[in-house]
């Protein structure tokens, strides 16, 4: 086993803690890393998927109701009621039993989805750079960082240039934190140890070489996860089902206490009594609701999925269905995202070679942040760099917005800087003339931008080029980046999408709107914005977000089409602010500056192409940045959403009326309406169709707009409709009693038959707003149906029968239950109508 060190490596020499560690220069091997992985996966931060199967099987068992009839099942085997008892804990292990099939698969899939879109990183294996999952990452790994990753373990910083790093998590501190190689005294602060990187930390801008020290549980991440406890913030759909799970929970176990105590009083046997009110328990509490909610979830993470859409965060596929705006960069969203040069421009507006040629050495020669209009930079120049050496770097970061490089050329030293027009204007004090001659740049500040504001108005990018005579030092910092000679500009051109107004007005029919924020200047945001449609742009800027007071932005946020020269920290602010609005705000990003908007909104969208921290900020990752893609994606969580409101519907409704079923069965008639292996039988057979409800048909209508919790809304269904369904049960008892005459096991026979087949036959109501038969129902929700009804139709005259309490039944019984289920049925179309109708109408 390799050597062991203590949490203070950072006062230590490299060499030092390298030994300690058994690592070398160039890596561990293969197999050496897979026997260090294998032996420190009992501290990954990874849930183990060893015990997850058992967890969630006896998770099924956890309700206080379910524990509490398990054990007076126990108790009338003790009473010798054996049969009785046996019947009800099978029927228990047989619901659990479908409930944890369900909820494995859909764990499961989740799993193999979220594999799609792991963050990786860089790594030397046997002596060479290995690209591997980040929870692969071991004890005396060198890893090989860049701006955008992601530090997989508290590491010593081997190597860097131009690294700053977000600690913000750790220390507090907003501002990027600059580190580099060395040692620091033993008592220094967590926020001072410049060489230490941590993990869960992210590259703010520069590139560096670590020798990972301490992984999982035991980093600092590690550490403040374990006492926090705190998973990601709780959803408002999850609000709403906690709300709506404590309300019924409440409202039952003091009717079922009612009931109890009805049945005592009323001399019936005690533990009869009892099992009856547990029974009851179980029926009327939504008992498949959490199963229900995964299963639908994980099915919309696959349909999703098969759209080039993954999700991580299963809840956000409900706010997504909620979401009624999205903020987006326009780049790769509204544009191609494919960037080229256009042009590389002198002052006076004439093609120059040699700024392109600056330009494409500052691009090439960097290795600080990969990005596209570097990318562009270096296809638009043929050139050569084997002459040319980078003696320092200052790499790009979102603060400065420019990206300096100094190299030498057969004894030449020059200092190469492109970025933001306005922050290569700030540190440039001369100008270069077409003619080579430099002059003071005041002469000529008035000419440069009115150009630079030309090009911006015909809607292209433009960056800023200067330069000047560099040192044989190379030690060049960003505080050197000054008297500067700008001398050119560069034009980029990202060209809009096909159809893309097309797309936006898709969007905007399916209730969502999209609001641009970027940081190009406001020239070519408005140039953008009438390009897609939009004649009278209201754009905002990040000057004047500064400028306004909370309330003021609290409104303006909601009437702005584009927000334009943003700062990192504002997009953020943007998001926010639409959220305190009411809004549920989706946030569209991939880059570093991203990833708080991402964290913060309501639905964290991202691309598989993002940097590391982008992708582990976001609940939902595209495989193709388009709005296209993310279109179909709002439609696969709308229908998730309603096909989940579904269950609810249903389950309260019913359940709703069963309680005022039993409560008056239980005072009009001398023996309990029905067995306690009655009722759960009874559950479990009605809520065997509603396990198929992930795969029902959704109509148009339920995709067309926004949806969102509305618990008002979900009382005023389960009491309506809750009570029509407590109308036909005492119809039936009326029938049974005064017309049939039933006897005692006659009685709960019809009852039993009857409350199946209705229960089962008005979910085809309630699953749409239409007509029953104007909205069939998926193939797996109809064979469901069928074969309960089929079922429980020939239940009283299978052998089985007389162990459940059962009695053969005649065939009158049968036309009097059909007519009145078709009465129930019926009834329930014409108080849906009424119903929705007056809702919309509210």
């Amino acid at each position: 086993m390799e050597g062991e060190i203590s949490d203070n490596f950072y006062h230590l020499p490299a060499a030092e803690v390298m030994k300690a560690l058994c690592a070398t220069p160039g890596g561990l091997s293969a197999h050496e890393a897979a026997i260090r992985l294998r032996a420190s996966s009992s501290r990954s931060l990874k849930t183990a998927s060893v015990s997850s199967s058992f967890e969630l099987f006896l998770s099924q068992f956890k309700s206080p109701v379910t524990i509490l009839l398990i054990i007076a099942a126990f108790l009338s085997i003790l009473l010798r009621d054996i049969s009785d008892a046996g019947i009800i804990l099978f029927i228990i292990l047989v619901s659990s039993l479908l409930s944890f099939w369900q909820e494995r698969g859909a764990t499961r899939a989740v799993k193999e989805l979220l594999k799609i879109v792991q963050t990786r990183s860089v790594t030397l294996r046997d002596g060479k750079e290995t690209e591997v999952p980040s929870e692969e990452i071991v004890p005396g790994d060198i890893i090989l960082l860049r701006a955008g990753d992601i530090v997989p373990g508290d590491s010593l910083l081997l190597d860097s240039d131009g690294l700053y790093t977000d600690e913000a998590a750790f220390t507090g501190e907003t501002f990027p934190v600059e580190k580099k190689a060395g040692i620091v005294p033993v008592d220094t602060l967590m926020s001072a140890r410049t060489n230490t990187l941590l993990m869960g930390s992210h590259l703010m801008s520069g590139k560096g070489k670590a020798l990972v020290v301490i992984t999982g549980k035991d980093t600092q991440f590690g550490m403040i996860s374990a006492r926090l406890r705190s998973g990601p913030p709780e959803t408002e759909f999850e609000r709403g089902i906690q709300q709506l799970g404590y309300m019924l929970m409440e409202i039952t176990m003091i009717l079922v206490m009612i009931i109890f105590g009805i049945n005592v009083l009323l001399h019936r046997p005690a533990l009869d009594s009892l099992l009856f009110s547990l029974a009851l328990a179980v029926g009327l509490t939504p008992q498949l609701l959490p199963a229900i909610i995964s299963i639908n979830l994980s099915a919309g993470a696959r349909e999703m999925a098969k759209n080039k859409v993954i999700v991580k965060r299963l809840s956000a596929i409900e706010n997504l269905g909620s979401m009624n705006m999205l903020c987006s960069d326009k780049t790769g969203t509204i544009t191609t995202g494919k960037v080229t040069v256009k042009e590389a421009l002198d002052i006076e507006g004439n093609h120059s070679e040699k700024a392109l040629h600056y330009a494409w050495l500052n691009a090439i020669l960097q290795r600080g942040y990969v990005n596209p209009i570097d990318q562009a930079i270096q296809t638009s120049y043929q050139g050569d760099v084997g002459d040319y050496i980078v003696q320092a770097e200052v790499s790009y970061d979102f603060f400065r917005k420019r990206l300096s490089i100094q190299v030498r050329h057969h004894g030449d030293n020059k200092v190469l800087i492109k970025g933001a027009f306005n922050a290569i204007i700030d540190v440039c004090s001369s100008v270069e003339l077409p003619d080579g001659r430099i002059i003071d740049i005041g002469a000529k500040l008035g000419n440069i931008e009115e150009r630079y504001r030309n090009l911006s108005s015909a809607g292209y990018r433009v960056l800023g080029l200067a330069w000047k005579n560099g040192t044989n030092d190379k030690d060049f910092t960003r505080e050197d980046e000054k008297e500067m000679i700008f001398l050119g500009f560069i034009v980029l051109f990202d060209p809009l999408k096909p159809d893309v107004q097309k797309t936006i007005k898709t969007l905007q029919e399916t209730g969502v709107q999209l609001k641009i924020i970027t940081g190009d200047n406001s020239i070519i945001a408005v140039n953008l914005a009438r390009q897609i449609g939009i004649e009278k742009p209201v754009v905002i800027t990040g000057r004047q977000i500064l400028e306004m007071s909370n309330n003021a932005l609290l409104y303006q946020v909601q009437q702005a089409d584009v927000f334009a020269e943003v700062a990192p920290n504002q997009k953020e602010k943007i998001v926010l602010f639409l959220k305190k609005s009411g809004n549920v705000v989706g946030f569209m990003g991939d880059g570093i500056n991203d990833a708080p908007a991402l964290h913060i909104a309501d639905v964290g969208i991202s691309v598989d192409t993002a940097v590391d921290v982008a992708k582990e900020a976001a609940d939902i990752v595209l495989l193709n940045q388009s709005l296209d893609v993310l279109i179909k994606g709002i439609a696969s969580g709308r229908k998730t959403f309603t096909n989940t409101m579904k269950y609810i519907f249903m389950a309260t409704s019913a359940n709703f009326g069963n309680m005022f079923s039993m409560a008056g069965a239980s005072l009009l008639l001398p023996f309990l309406p029905l067995l306690p292996k009655q009722i759960l039988l009874n559950n479990l057979l009605t809520d065997f169709p509603e396990m198929t409800i992930a795969g029902d048909k959704v109509d148009d209508l339920s995709v067309a707009q926004p949806h969102k919790w509305e618990i008002r809304f979900l009382r005023r269904f389960m009491i309506i409709f809750g009570l029509l369904s407590s109308v036909f049960d005492f119809i039936t008892f009326g029938i049974l009693l005064f017309i049939l005459k039933a006897d005692m096991i006659t009685f709960r026979t019809c009852w039993f038959v009857e409350s199946v087949m209705s229960a089962t036959l008005i979910v085809l109501v309630m699953r749409t707003r239409l007509l029953f038969f104007r909205s069939l129902p998926g193939r797996g929700m109809l064979v469901a149906t069928a074969l309960v009804l089929s079922f429980v139709i020939i239940l009283p005259y299978l052998p089985l029968a007389g162990y459940l309490g059962f009695a053969r039944l005649e065939f009158r019984y049968y036309g009097w239950m059909w007519l009145i289920v078709a009465c129930y049925v019926i009834s329930g179309e014409v108080v849906k109508r009424w119903f929705f109708r007056k809702s919309i109408n509210k």
